[in-house]
């Protein structure tokens, strides 16, 4: 699975911005799409995931309220929709796919067997 990331870019606080995530997965539906970043200096953390099959959708408490993870499995793609963003929301943001996840996992990078190349994200005050 080949995952390809876009829509990154410099906004001002309190702007938008729209994350891309193709897959190239035939059976897309089925996988659970995250979406993580890596700000300078840290280590990566869980931003939102989306469970497959119709499943739910997870956000870290960070973003929840400003971000909107969805999907269109007829394009075999996912996005992140990001509003309010804050300086802080300054990263490298990633997305992950895998279609063994349990519910319980669904935070953890590690678990999580394809990853795109990342786009970045700044946010300036």
């Amino acid at each position: 699975v080949q995952l390809q990331a876009s829509g990154g870019g410099l906004v001002q606080a309190g702007g938008s911005l729209r994350l891309s995530c193709a897959a190239s997965a035939r059976t897309f539906r089925t996988f659970t799409m995250g979406w993580f970043r890596q700000a300078p200096g840290k280590g990566r953390e869980f931003v939102a995931a989306s469970k497959g099959n119709g499943g739910s959708t997870y956000y870290a408490d960070s973003v929840k309220g400003r971000f909107t993870i969805s999907r269109d499995n007829a394009k075999s793609t996912v996005y992140l929709q990001m509003n309010d963003l804050k300086p802080e929301d300054t990263a490298v943001y990633y997305c992950a796919a895998d279609n063994r996840l349990i519910t319980s996992s669904i935070r953890d990078d590690e678990q999580y067997d394809y990853w795109g190349q990342g786009t970045l994200v700044t946010v300036s005050s």
